[in-house]
């Protein structure tokens, strides 16, 4: 299928051999319900991670019961395409089925109780794909910004070992599978640097961990080159891969200096908020495209250590952007557009990394 607006070569064609391009997928594009869609999906990325489909209370909502049909379809779309895999999230505290931490009385579970269900969530999906996915976020967003553990039930259960037990249990499940830790904001010194003593404790107990994913979740100004930067230095030198797992770039005002990738928090509609229903002035695009770049030619820049940059979402109208944190806007955060269109800032993008020995 021929698609307007393409160069001479694709991205998966131009980022071939300095990192995986990724992208995640809903549930209609797993299903390649829009063709348009599925080709793009094919064409461009070299990697998928499922959006929703994977998370607990999606797999898994009651204690005997998975749901594997759709994730299924995720697997095997993947290989059809012959692009990596990334199975999105086995541990997180959010979209975690109700049932997971607590008694039929709706009390916390004792601390091996909730072992044995981790351990056995654990093993059912990673033992289901054994050898065709290439990795799993491991345990997500369990820090706070200020580098403390966040007061999660796994946290309030078993303290810190949580994070051990379920690196501990992936790996018993498939000694093969990469390992990651993933999380938002890791361009905060005290999260990074917490994120680095949790590697370095891991690997001192034996555990296997390969990548820390960074979830690009960015506004306009935040955060900086710079302090991303920092960080990626900080992790890979912890030896560790690293990951820019959630690549997007919101063109709306940030409300109140908000960053972060909480799905709880929400902030009252103005229309000072939401400045560009009429269309986007050609200034703040290009300002948006400058952005774009600049995160890129990061990233090749350490291309030696960044695995995978993965967009989250396709186009602009299936992000989870869209309504958050402010319900109402519409954002436009993404290389495609809601007509499926290609960004002119892609043609760029490819440019540099087609450059890059």
């Amino acid at each position: 299928m021929a698609l307007p607006g393409y160069a001479q070569q694709t991205l998966r064609e131009a980022t071939k051999g300095k990192f995986l391009i990724g992208v995640a997928l809903n549930s209609g594009q797993i299903a390649e319900r829009n063709p348009v869609e599925a080709q793009i999906v094919k064409t461009e990325f070299s990697s998928i991670v499922a959006e929703n489909c994977m998370k607990s209370a999606v797999i898994h909502p009651e204690e005997k019961r998975y749901n594997f049909d759709e994730p299924d379809r995720f697997v095997a779309l993947g290989e059809r395409n012959g692009q990596a895999v990334i199975g999105h999230c086995l541990i997180w505290h959010s979209q975690l089925a109700r049932w997971f931490c607590v008694d039929s009385a709706g009390k916390d579970v004792a601390p091996e109780v909730l072992k044995e269900r981790m351990r056995e969530h654990i093993y059912t999906i990673v033992r289901r794909y054994k050898g065709r996915v290439k990795g799993y976020d491991v345990v997500n967003e369990a820090f706070e910004d200020n580098g403390s553990y966040r007061n999660s039930k796994f946290y309030q259960i078993l303290g810190k070992d949580f994070m051990r037990l379920a690196f501990q249990y992936a790996h018993e499940a498939d000694p093969d599978v990469e390992l990651y830790y993933n999380d938002y904001n890791m361009a905060t010194p005290s999260k990074c640097d917490a994120v680095v003593a949790m590697v370095k404790e891991l690997k001192a107990a034996g555990c296997r961990i390969d990548a820390v994913g960074m979830q690009g979740h960015m506004s306009m100004d935040d955060p900086s080159v710079e302090a991303f930067e920092t960080s990626i230095r900080k992790l890979s030198g912890a030896g560790v891969k690293v990951m820019v797992t959630e690549w997007d770039i919101s063109i709306l005002p940030n409300p109140y200096s908000f960053s972060g990738a909480n799905v709880a928090d929400r902030f009252r509609y103005s229309e000072q908020l939401d400045p560009y229903r009429k269309g986007i002035p050609a200034e703040v695009q290009q300002k948006w495209d400058q952005r774009v770049r600049d995160m890129f030619a990061l990233f090749l820049k350490y291309s030696d250590v960044i695995d995978r940059v993965t967009l989250w979402g396709l186009n602009d109208g299936g992000s989870w952007k869209n309504n958050f944190p402010v319900q109402g806007r519409q954002d436009s955060p993404l290389f495609f557009d809601r007509n499926n269109q290609r960004k002119a800032v892609v043609s760029d993008l490819i440019r540099m990394a087609a450059s890059k020995p």
